[in-house]
């Protein structure tokens, strides 16, 4: 994990290593190497324990990622009003700080745990852990994990989810899988964003969002849609309808589903872990 971009410790694993924390001491004492090890293990240990909760009360339990400004917030509320009582909705929001997009779900009349991350650029499964104590499970169909927006670190943690949805806007560019496999990768269903900008963002080819994100070696289904003008909104309800159906077919066969988590991600932040940083005044930027 980078030092530089503060994801090595957030304030959901800080006590694994910290007084008599389960890492605080490594073989010899200090090695990073160690810890990283220890903090990756760790998070899979409670994302399996969240998952567990999860299929227990017949949750289906969604990662939402993207960068920045990619209407995640705005596609919860406009799926929040389409869906009515038909699904029982939950969210759980992550963000660097603030808790202005919780409290636009809460406005919408749904439960919304906001998690504030500090320095750490995405979110962890000691983190949803936590949140799941504000909420009842048992009165929840869906339950939405808003993700720090970031196009590396989210899509190699295991939060407990059962599927990862990358959101690409058309404000940003279509080559963007090919800059950012690792999250490209994870994803079980790529939305593009904002589409009704595609008439005046005339450098935005989708097919070729599409062709890149094939080049991945990837069959996830790609849907179009807005938000704010309603197209595409229908395909994504019923991708969403027919995931909770096979949660619930899963649940009642004892099975679960685990979501494509990439360990070339985590390798990277073990790589950034290791290697010398240079105080030059830059920072890692993650867009």
């Amino acid at each position: 994990m980078c030092d530089t971009c503060g994801c090595n410790v957030t304030d959901g694993n800080r006590h694994l290593i910290q007084g008599d924390g389960k890492l605080a001491r490594t073989e010899s004492g200090s090695e990073a190497i160690s810890v990283l090890q220890g903090l990756l293990s760790e998070n899979d240990r409670t994302a399996a324990h969240n998952r567990e909760h999860f299929d227990r009360h017949r949750v289906l339990a969604v990662n939402l990622m993207s960068s920045p400004g990619s209407g995640k917030t705005r596609l919860l509320e406009e799926t929040i009003t389409l869906l009515g009582d038909s699904l029982r909705i939950a969210v759980i929001e992550g963000d660097l700080e603030t808790e202005n997009d919780a409290q636009r779900i809460r406005d919408k009349g749904i439960a919304a745990v906001q998690i504030t991350t500090g320095t750490a650029c995405h979110l962890d499964a000691h983190m949803v852990h936590d949140a799941l104590h504000a909420l009842d499970l048992d009165q929840i169909d869906v339950l939405f994990i808003e993700n720090v927006g970031n196009l590396v670190c989210p899509a190699s943690f295991d939060l407990g989810q059962h599927r990862n949805v990358t959101l690409l806007s058309v404000t940003e560019g279509d080559d963007k899988p090919a800059k950012y496999p690792v999250m490209f990768r994870a994803a079980d269903l790529m939305l593009i964003s904002k589409s009704d900008l595609l008439g005046v963002l005339d450098d935005f080819v989708p097919e070729k969002a599409e062709r890149h994100l094939r080049e991945l070696a990837s069959t996830a289904p790609v849907v179009r849609l807005s938000a704010r003008s309603g197209d595409g909104m229908q395909r994504w309800l019923d991708w969403l309808r027919s995931e909770h159906a096979a949660a619930q077919t899963r649940a009642a066969n004892g099975e679960t589903l685990r979501p494509a988590i990439q360990p070339d991600g985590q390798r990277m932040h073990a790589h950034e872990t290791t290697r010398p940083h240079h105080h030059d005044g830059h920072h890692h930027r993650h867009d």
